[in-house]
């Protein structure tokens, strides 16, 4: 996928993501970015909060520095 910009990186090795793009994948300030390199090509992402117990990404909160849904929530609260 080519959108055709191009950016360049600061002395401090930065790059700004366009408005555009973190519009387009709904980026925020705050949001985690997860950078790798695959196949060659640095490759970049949004994290999304994951529940640790059944893996969902909807409704997804922090306890003690991990995710959980709300239906595990439910389902820890009735044990």
């Amino acid at each position: 996928m080519d959108t055709g910009m191009v950016r360049k990186i600061d002395d401090l090795g930065r790059i700004v993501v366009p408005a555009e793009t973190r519009r387009l994948f709904n980026i925020r300030e705050g949001d985690e970015l997860s950078i790798a390199v695959e196949h060659g090509a640095i490759v970049i992402r949004k994290l999304e909060a994951t529940c640790t117990f059944c893996g969902s990404t909807k409704e997804v909160s922090s306890y003690k520095g991990k995710g959980v849904c709300t239906r595990c929530q439910k389902e820890l609260v009735n044990r």
